[in-house]
């Protein structure tokens, strides 16, 4: 959910700052990068951004990482 609240601004944002739908792709597709983290994160980086560890899935609830696989 998240996620998609940034792509939309990041298009927005592009196509008032007049990049047209190539630009604006271009601007999303580098946003979705630069956001997503490149590992799975820590239980206290979980914790630390404010979510719980989910034991049995082994996943992060809430917070910065939701539903990202715990390492």
């Amino acid at each position: 959910m998240r996620m998609r609240r940034i792509l939309a601004a990041v298009i927005a944002t592009a196509a008032l700052a007049g990049l047209g739908l190539t630009g604006a792709a271009t601007a999303a597709a580098t946003a979705a990068t630069a956001t997503s983290p490149a590992e799975s994160p820590t239980p206290g980086e979980c914790e630390k951004g404010g979510g719980t560890v989910d034991r049995a899935t082994n996943t992060c609830r809430g917070g910065t990482f939701d539903g990202q696989m715990v390492d």
